[in-house]
């Protein structure tokens, strides 16, 4: 147990610094790096659920992604390629590529040997993890592009700040102080104690970039944009936990020591960032 905590402690250390270097210097760096998170992301989910590098649908579940990432990061790509077919990609919308995935992964898994009440759940996982994976990761990216003159990298340092602030006070509040279960079913070391207590941090956080990276945006919004994230953070973590326990897995992988995989650690983000995007962009822009 000491040696996991050690382990959680080092790598902390190395990736904070790490992303938060990549947030700051967007672009290329950026993109790569939410990318590489995508993809070994998607990985976990396919491995998670049962398929191998062999199975068709698994290569496709990739291009997939790839196609989604494209277009939800155009923005930024269509800058530096030339008017060609790629180009046509980068530009294609989301609804055509997710009907076009619906339809042939339906087409494969229509034409298996296995009950048609587990070809229906294997479509319906599969489907859900490639929306979740192929459309959210690209928001953290966009919201790293910068929104009304504010620089993308003090907008992702915020947001990662209420996620880790959070869910650091979550879990020590909740260790200590927690008496009455969030989500039993899903996730039972969550409590209600913990889950309000993250509200809180994430509050503080909002005042102290009011006075650090946004002078320009007032306490009252800067309020409402990191209490909203810390609720769809710990959303995400939720459901990120439903889905796990569906499966009877404790982490989506150990690709990162002490901590569990790509999916366990951006779970938070992933349905925080929207938010905040949306926030910026619509409200403050």
């Amino acid at each position: 147990m000491k040696s996991n905590y050690f382990a959680r402690i080092a790598v902390a250390i190395i990736f904070i610094p790490s992303i938060l270097w990549m947030a700051y210097q967007g672009g290329w760096w950026l993109l790569g790096m939410i990318l590489l998170f995508s993809l070994i992301a998607i990985t976990e989910f396919l491995i998670n659920e049962g398929y191998k590098t062999r199975d068709t649908l698994f290569w496709l579940s990739f291009l997939a992604i790839l196609i989604l990432f494209a277009d939800g990061t155009s923005e930024f790509l269509i800058n530096y390629f030339p008017p060609s077919p790629l180009t046509v990609l980068f530009s294609l919308s989301v609804f055509p590529v997710v009907a076009a995935f619906f339809l042939v992964s339906g087409l494969i898994l229509s034409l298996s040997k296995s009950e048609p009440n587990v070809l229906f759940t294997k479509q319906s996982r599969l489907l859900w993890g490639v929306v979740y994976i192929g459309l959210l990761y690209p928001i953290v990216f966009m919201l790293g592009l910068g929104i009304g003159g504010h620089h993308g990298g003090d907008l992702l340092l915020f947001l990662f700040g209420i996620i880790w602030l959070g869910d650091t006070a979550a879990m020590e509040i909740g260790k200590r102080w927690g008496r009455r279960k969030l989500s039993p079913s899903i996730s039972p070391n969550k409590s209600v104690e913990g889950f309000f207590s993250g509200f809180f941090a994430a509050a503080l956080l909002g005042v102290v970039m009011h006075f650090w990276k946004f002078p320009d945006v007032t306490i009252f919004h800067l309020l409402i944009i990191a209490i909203g994230c810390s609720l769809f953070g710990q959303l995400g973590d939720l459901v990120e936990s439903m889905w796990k326990r569906s499966l009877n897995i404790k982490d989506s992988s150990s690709v990162i020591p002490g901590h569990g995989g790509v999916l366990d650690r951006f779970d938070s983000l992933l349905f925080a960032a929207p938010f905040m995007y949306g926030y910026f962009k619509l409200v403050l822009s």
